[in-house]
């Protein structure tokens, strides 16, 4: 007797997988999303009506039906806290996380859902440290999953796209959002809700996802990759402003911090007070490096008036280039357990 499945017989089943019996369809391939936290896995609170921590790395997956026609996703849930929680006691956790999940020869690559305010910073410690040369995006969202025009879904979608383009490994650690792909080095926030928030300034983006294809145009030719540290040292930032004294400066190597980022002004200047308090730690051995808060540009040692970056240089301190006063945090903080010498530090920046 012929036992019915459906509308076919049990014998008209045997008969199809017969005649169309062929090569084995190829497995889809494999990506790894790696979940920290941050407004793409945000919903509003019934209570408060603010966004608030509510979805898991699978719930956001499982928001995005077309992930599945493109690739098999591997979840990894590694936190869900706000971005501002990320910093150097979790960086180091995730970089080694995600080598570890790239080891696995199925993994084309790996997105990392993440918060927007410390996004570019993020991305750019991975690029610094990781070992795996497989493509990885972070990607995130200005809107809520509570928004009925959330941006979280066709970013994630656009990443996975984008690990599997051809080329994508050579990019290095990139940030994804509104289609347009930033290399982690330069990629910057500019805006606090807008959701063309990400851009590059003069160094411009490195492609774009667009609705038939992924194209790239540029790559970034200044990444560097450095041993992850076992320790994180202390790293202070501060900031100049009109009338500053100094006193943050001395303080931050007074109670510990190894070395220090000053955000200067224009090509790297402070005033008279500032100049003195720099002079005064770099004497007692505390790196101090220069970085601007103007928006495009480098930190150079021109000026020579007493704060200009000529007279900074000659104290000793170092200059950041065009990294950002939190990028050029990053950089001493892996580089710092090994390059204490000017000079190596120094050099760092400059490549």
């Amino acid at each position: 007797m012929t036992k019915t499945i459906g509308n076919l017989t049990a014998f008209g089943l045997m008969a199809a997988a017969t005649l169309g019996a062929g090569p084995a369809a190829a497995a889809p391939p494999k990506i790894a999303v790696v979940a920290t936290g941050g407004t793409i896995a945000m919903k509003l609170d019934p209570q408060t009506h603010a966004p608030v921590p509510a979805l898991s790395g699978e719930d956001l997956v499982s928001a995005v039906p077309k992930l599945k026609d493109i690739a098999t996703i591997q979840v990894t849930e590694f936190s869900n806290v706000p971005s501002d929680y990320m910093g150097p006691d979790r960086w180091p956790a995730l970089a080694r996380r995600l080598d570890a999940i790239l080891a696995d020869p199925e993994i084309r690559g790996a997105i990392v859902l993440h918060g927007t305010d410390t996004l570019d910073q993020t991305a750019y410690f991975l690029d610094l440290t990781l070992t795996s040369t497989k493509p990885v995006v972070l990607v995130g969202a200005q809107r809520n999953a509570s928004d009925a025009d959330a941006d979280g879904p066709r970013n994630l979608l656009n990443a996975a796209r984008q690990i599997l383009t051809e080329g994508a490994a050579e990019m290095g650690v990139t940030v994804t959002l509104n289609h347009r792909i930033n290399a982690a080095r330069e990629v910057r926030k500019t805006h606090t809700s807008n959701v063309e928030t990400f851009d590059s300034g003069d160094a411009g983006i490195l492609g774009y996802v667009d609705e038939d294809r992924v194209v790239f145009s540029r790559k970034s030719l200044r990444r560097q990759t450095l041993p992850l540290p076992e320790r994180m040292p202390r790293v202070d930032l501060v900031a100049m402003y009109a009338g500053a004294d100094g006193s943050q400066v001395r303080h931050a190597a007074e109670s510990g911090a190894e070395a220090i980022v000053v955000e200067a002004y224009g090509w790297g200047n402070v005033n008279a007070e500032m100049h003195d308090a720099i002079a005064e730690v770099i004497a007692k051995g505390v790196p101090v490096v220069v970085a601007t808060k103007v928006y495009d540009g480098r930190a150079l040692p021109v000026y020579g008036f007493k704060g200009g970056g000529s007279t900074l240089r000659k104290a000793g301190a170092v200059f950041a280039g065009d990294l950002t006063p939190d990028k050029a945090r990053i950089l001493t903080l892996i580089a710092l357990p090994t390059n204490k010498d000017r000079g190596a530090l120094q050099a760092l920046f400059d490549r």
